[in-house]
């Protein structure tokens, strides 16, 4: 079949990857415009527009998907069918329409559970045992459309969002090519969502991330591997003898199931240096101070001077921007 591909992030290009290699053809791929980047903010093409340069496939930097000039380019590829992944654009009824055999979309999530922005970061952040990749029909409303292939996978109690985004764009490029030849032999099944069911998965903000120690350690270490690398958790810490306060990213811990016998206020760094939460502690491995390094707790430790009674404390909330698709 002749395909248009629709997409900008990095979760993409394993699929785009595997549509290659098969007997499927990629007349185009239309991305979002370039980006500034870096300290330099110098503009950066999308992880899909560099995967085409350098695989020969046309691109469109598109502002808009829906404007007559891109949908009279789509046209000219005579398309038999659209795919569609992570690409940050909604995508209208006229674009959809354009290609026989329809529009599909790649969902790293089991729908209808998880429907929107940052699937993979909301399994993590509440704790759940197994996720998947999802392949829908595009429909008017976010992820809702009708099921046309699943697989499973369980997630692993140390697995970062980070690490779980690769290993997810992985499973999904052989599940798209056979739904795709499914598509191509008339042998789909379409299956509707249970609207009933439905969750929602909203874009992650800097807030989401300011860490509460009231709550308990088991929560605050799924938030920990779930919203890394980004927005990352942070609170601020403040030591005793300096009245000192620096702000912290959280990047690696454990939990230590354990009462509070002193009866410390949640925050506080107990004698052990492990920091007490709603219910049980928190053993920090690795943090990120603001404008520094990546490091061993044990070298933040030494290098403030830590002691016991020290604390770290939420941030309050201020407006953050979500994250970009």
């Amino acid at each position: 079949m002749n395909i248009v591909y629709l997409g900008s992030g990095q979760f993409g290009l394993p699929c785009l990857d595997a549509i290659l290699g098969s007997r499927h053809k990629i007349a185009l791929v239309i991305t979002q415009p370039a980006q500034p980047a870096g300290r330099g903010r110098k503009e950066k093409p999308t992880p899909v527009a560099e995967w085409a340069v350098e695989n020969n496939i046309p691109v469109i930097e598109a502002h808009d998907v829906n404007s007559p000039e891109i949908i009279d380019k789509i046209k000219s590829c005579k398309p038999d069918l659209l795919v569609v992944i992570a690409f940050g654009q909604k995508i209208s009824k006229d674009v959809t329409g354009i290609a026989p055999k329809g529009a599909i979309n790649v969902h790293a999530s089991l729908l209808p559970k998880y429907r929107g922005a940052a699937p993979i970061n909301w399994a993590i952040i509440n704790g759940d045992s197994e996720t998947g990749i999802s392949i829908i029909t595009v429909a008017e409303r976010m992820d809702a459309g009708d099921i046309l292939a699943q697989c499973r996978t369980d997630i692993d109690g140390e697995e970062s969002a980070g690490e779980l985004h690769d290993r997810l764009a992985i499973l999904a490029a052989p599940l798209l090519v056979t739904t795709i030849d499914q598509i191509a032999a008339g042998a789909a099944k379409y299956a509707k969502q249970d609207d009933a069911t439905a969750t929602r998965a909203p874009k992650l903000k800097k807030a989401d991330g300011f860490l509460d120690f009231t709550e308990p350690a088991e929560l605050l270490h799924c938030k920990m591997l779930g919203l890394w690398p980004w927005p990352g958790v942070s609170a601020l810490y403040k030591s005793q003898k300096s009245d000192r306060a620096e702000r912290v990213i959280f990047a690696k811990a454990d939990i230590l199931r354990m009462d509070n016998p002193a009866n410390l206020p949640p925050g506080t760094i107990d004698e052990n240096l492990n920091v007490v939460c709603g219910k049980d502690c928190l053993q920090i491995m690795q943090l990120k101070p603001e404008n520094s390094r990546l490091m061993s707790f044990s070298d933040f430790v030494n290098g403030r001077r830590v002691s016991p009674g020290d604390r770290f404390v939420k941030i309050a909330d201020s407006t953050s921007s979500p994250q970009e698709d």
